[in-house]
């Protein structure tokens, strides 16, 4: 692992339990096939995502008092996606402090969004381990900034179906499904309804000018409700 003096200096912060540093910064593989939950930053990726979560609402509620519902909810998925999370990961340089096996470093490429989102959402848990929500919510407020003052400019989530099936199929194998709910309107305007299911759950509804147009609000929706629970 590279110096995490250097590291803290980048992440504006200075931990007084630095191990709590390093179990996050610590990739499942490093222990190999049968780790100890104890042992890699899987446990605190859970932690760090539900704080992140509540950062970024309570951010954008606040800072955003004329802004409905559905604006923010958009705002919000598309700030925690997998993809955004990664991106911001990057400029603090977690790739080469990441701990892990020799075998998931060669390849590292075909995980790196999920290795960098993790490792992001685990390091929020030790900021608030650490240092308690002041912490963690000053790191968050920092590294999203520019981003939390325009929700208007945040770039969408590319594709929020393919997004939503690495998302439930990291828990199952299934694939979600979109089924057609209603389809009104004249042949030049139609509207069509959509909703998406997994494992017979109705996750979220999307209305749209054509069925991929609606498809897409379905996942949006989901993405949001998945991402809250």
């Amino acid at each position: 692992m590279a110096e995490l003096g250097e590291l803290q200096e980048t992440l504006g912060y200075t931990f007084r339990d630095e191990s709590l540093l390093r179990l996050a910064l610590t990739h499942p593989s490093a222990s190999g096939k049968k780790s100890n939950p104890a042992e890699d930053n899987q446990r605190m990726e859970f932690l760090g995502d539900a704080i992140l979560q509540a950062v970024i609402s309570d951010a954008l509620y606040t800072l955003h008092p004329d802004r409905d519902e559905g604006t923010l909810t958009k705002a919000r998925a598309a700030l925690v996606n997998g993809t955004s999370l990664a991106a911001m990961a990057a400029p603090f340089g977690l790739e080469e402090h990441l701990v892990m096996s020799r075998g998931q470093r060669a390849d590292f490429e075909r995980g790196k969004v999920s290795a960098l989102e993790d490792a992001l959402e685990a390091l929020v848990a030790a900021l608030f381990l650490d240092g308690g929500m002041d912490a963690a919510s000053d790191f968050v407020r920092r590294t999203f900034a520019k981003e939390l003052a325009n929700p208007d400019k945040i770039e969408a989530i590319k594709n929020p179906k393919g997004e939503l099936q690495e998302l439930l199929q990291a828990e199952s194998e299934e694939a979600p499904t979109y089924e057609l709910l209603s389809s009104t309107g004249p042949d030049h305007d139609r509207e069509f309804e959509v909703v998406v299911k997994h494992l017979g759950q109705a996750l979220g509804q999307g209305k749209g000018s054509s069925k991929k147009a609606a498809e897409t609000e379905a996942a949006l929706a989901a993405l949001a409700k998945v991402q809250d629970s």
